[in-house]
């Protein structure tokens, strides 16, 4: 009887142990392929594509900025290790200058529609001409840039994981139409205003700027990082005097004290304009998209325009 017990017991035992190991076979079978993002616009669009299909890996922690965020070692690796490594390009994040990218990498800046930017000299260029050093990296604040990164994005989605292509497809029409949707707000709310000047921390605006007809002046220029010259600070007050102007905004992931001196200074109101490079731990909480901060963006822009 006791012979038959224990001979029983091992069967239970050996049967136990062929169940998980064939679990574990299943799992490691079915584990989902990753993705690295380096932006918030990016993952955005990443992850409305391929929702739970794919292990999307934000690059950047909340809270900051890209202009000069440093990856860990231990990060790196799961960089190389990836499916798909996508980036923004063009000079916004400092890592990625000499760094030895997987085979499946995808630079979006030679994709999307790039201006270049200088002091008195502002032209659109394509991925063809390479002047880096020239480029305004903030491309995915121009809604067609969006588009076109969609597409992109979408086409490199299906070459890694092929079965899902129609799931693809079916979300990346959703998403365009949203984009599309978005962009007839911007012109609606922006067609008529009687300011034409926003005064930003630094130039991410350039792209919106431009094709909504108005114009940006800055504290720092591209990179949020650049201290302000006495100068540029005498500048910005003369320019609010003169131009009436009664909002000037500051970003979450930059210093706000220079900003808020030049308020309480000209007696004018602050107010946080997003760039969308990043966003902060507190809006990953809320679930906030792409959309919502455009769209939050919008309001506060058109108040600042005093647009009709």
């Amino acid at each position: 009887m006791i012979k038959k017990i224990l001979l029983f017991l091992a069967f239970v035992v050996l049967a136990l142990q062929l169940f998980f190991m064939q679990h574990n076979k299943q799992v490691k079978t079915h584990k989902k392929p990753v993705v690295c993002v380096s932006t918030f616009a990016i993952s955005d669009i990443t992850n409305h594509i391929a929702k739970d299909k794919i292990e999307v890996v934000n690059i950047l922690p909340y809270g900051v900025s890209p202009h000069s965020f440093e990856p860990t070692p231990k990060l790196m690796i799961k960089i190389e290790k990836s499916a798909l490594v996508i980036y923004n390009g063009s000079g916004l994040e400092p890592w990625t200058k000499g760094f030895h990218f997987p085979k499946n990498s995808l630079d979006l800046s030679k994709y999307v529609k790039l201006q270049i930017q200088t002091k008195h000299h502002h032209k659109e260029v394509h991925h063809d001409e390479h002047h880096h050093s020239l480029y305004n990296p903030h491309y995915w604040l121009y809604i067609d840039n969006m588009v076109i990164a969609t597409n992109v994005i979408t086409d490199a989605l299906i070459k890694i994981l092929p079965k899902e292509k129609q799931f693809f497809l079916q979300n990346k029409k959703a998403y365009i139409t949203m984009l599309q949707n978005l962009k007839k707000e911007y012109a609606s709310h922006l067609f008529s205003c009687k300011k034409d000047t926003l005064i930003t921390h630094h130039d991410a605006f350039f792209y919106l700027a431009k094709k909504y007809h108005f114009k940006t002046k800055t504290l720092s220029g591209i990179s949020p990082q650049a201290l302000p010259s006495a100068k540029k600070i005498t500048e910005l007050m003369q320019l609010i005097n003169q131009e009436h102007i009664h909002t000037i905004f500051f970003e979450s992931f930059a210093s706000d004290k220079v900003i808020k001196s030049i308020a309480k200074d000209t007696h004018i109101d602050v107010e946080v304009l997003h760039p969308l490079g990043n966003i902060t731990a507190n809006q990953a909480k809320q679930h906030l998209t792409y959309k919502d901060i455009m769209e939050e963006n919008l309001q506060k822009i058109s108040k600042a325009l005093e647009c009709q």
